[in-house]
């Protein structure tokens, strides 16, 4: 790894000490580049409060830590669904029969097919009682292709699905004859009774009370009371956590809508601080007269000498040392060249200098507020003859760099 030029370190000294003592100066839009480069290696930046200084938070301005992304374990635990008891005697396996015949939907009808499916119909019913399901299933399939829109045979063939344990194909058929006629009250029987069979107790309590409304017996009532205990179990288990979740929902788009609100006021307050430090004349040519003077191919030569490094160097760390090097012509050189390169008066506080006649000194480098803390700040005002007088007698030489 090349060494760095001495030179250029004890330039970049210079600036980390103007930073040091106001680091509001980062802020400024000459040095964006650099603020993005601390902020790309997980730097802080200081914030900058009314007129450009470093802004403390009070108590209450104290940033908090970020609530932690775990939550806390009786929240998690509240939304976790718990298990329900329920009484499951009497639930069987579904069945995973191909499904069964339909019928077309856009068949014709005739009186004949109707006659033939109406001798069916009988036939199965003379099977089904004699317990012939699965041959009572085979005729009503055959009245069903002859008439597909009679819902009663869906239905009856549900029922005898029912009876050979396969609550799926009554479910299909059952469905099948409510789409024809919304009405048919032995369709609801039956698919709720299925539902049952299945552990679906919130469909097959729905549909059982859908029965009995439409035609009351008291074989529906009884299979409904059946399942009743179960269907409001899971009806209060459901209404609880929909209305958890919908309370998380609502708090989680608050809290949403809560950061988005402090993100976008933060954001407003950080581009008024930094019109506020942008507007400021003085700073804007402050710091564009620090870059200058940093620019200038004089001023560069002088600072390769090691002796004027070090001394300006020295004097940066603490503007009394200035003193020092009253007498050494290359560093009053450089400071000469410095106080011409800001004009004279925007470096008050160095008109007593030997050699530097009225240049007004350099108290906090007047063109760059809020740049106190720059080499030769806070001031060196005085009765220092000009170049070729006669230095500070001992009795004032304590009052230099007093004001």
């Amino acid at each position: 790894m090349s060494k760095l030029p001495e030179q250029q370190i004890n330039e970049l000294k210079i600036f980390v000490n103007i930073l040091k003592s106001n680091p509001a100066i980062i802020h400024t839009p000459q040095l964006a580049f650099f603020k993005e480069y601390i902020l790309s290696l997980g730097g802080v930046l200081p914030p900058i409060g009314p007129e450009g200084k470093p802004f403390e938070p009070t108590k209450q301005e104290q940033p908090k830590s970020e609530p932690a992304t775990e939550k806390p374990k009786e929240e998690e635990e509240e939304l976790v669904e718990s298990d329900i008891e329920l009484d499951t005697e009497g639930v069987i396996e579904p069945d995973k029969d191909e499904p069964q015949a339909m019928g077309d939907e856009d068949k014709e009808v005739t009186e004949e097919d109707m006659d033939k499916a109406n001798e069916k119909k009988r036939e199965a019913i003379s099977a089904f009682s004699e317990q012939e399901f699965e041959k009572a299933i085979e005729l009503y399939t055959e009245a069903i292709l002859l008439n597909p829109g009679a819902a009663l045979l869906y239905a009856k063939r549900g029922q005898c699905f029912l009876k050979v344990n396969k609550p799926n194909a009554c479910i299909r058929d059952c469905s099948r004859a409510l789409q024809i006629n919304p009405d048919s009250a032995a369709s609801y029987k039956f698919r709720g009774r299925a539902h049952r069979l299945l552990g679906h107790w919130i469909e097959a309590a729905r549909d059982l009370r859908n029965a009995c409304k439409i035609d009351f017996d008291e074989q529906t009532d009884e299979w409904l009371r059946e399942v009743t205990p179960n269907a409001r179990k899971l009806e209060a288990h459901k209404l609880k956590y929909e209305r958890l979740y919908r309370e998380r929902e609502l708090k989680e788009r608050l809290e949403r809508a809560k950061k988005a609100r402090e993100e976008h006021s933060k954001a407003a307050r950080e581009q008024e601080e930094r019109e506020s430090f942008g507007d400021d004349a003085g700073d804007e040519q402050g710091m564009g007269d620090f870059f200058s003077l940093m620019n200038d191919p004089e001023l560069r030569a002088a600072l390769q000498d090691p002796e004027v490094a070090q001394a300006f160097a020295d004097i940066s760390t603490n503007p009394a040392n200035i003193m020092k090097y009253q007498n050494n012509p290359k560093v009053q050189s450089l400071i000469k060249k410095m106080a011409e390169k800001f004009g004279g008066s925007g470096m008050g506080g160095m008109g007593g200098m030997p050699g530097m006649g009225g240049m007004g000194g350099m108290g906090g480098m007047g063109g760059m507020p809020g740049m106190g803390g720059f080499p030769f700040g806070g001031g060196f005002g005085g009765g220092a003859p000009p170049s070729g007088g006669a230095p500070p007698s001992a009795d004032n030489a304590d009052d230099v760099g007093l004001d």
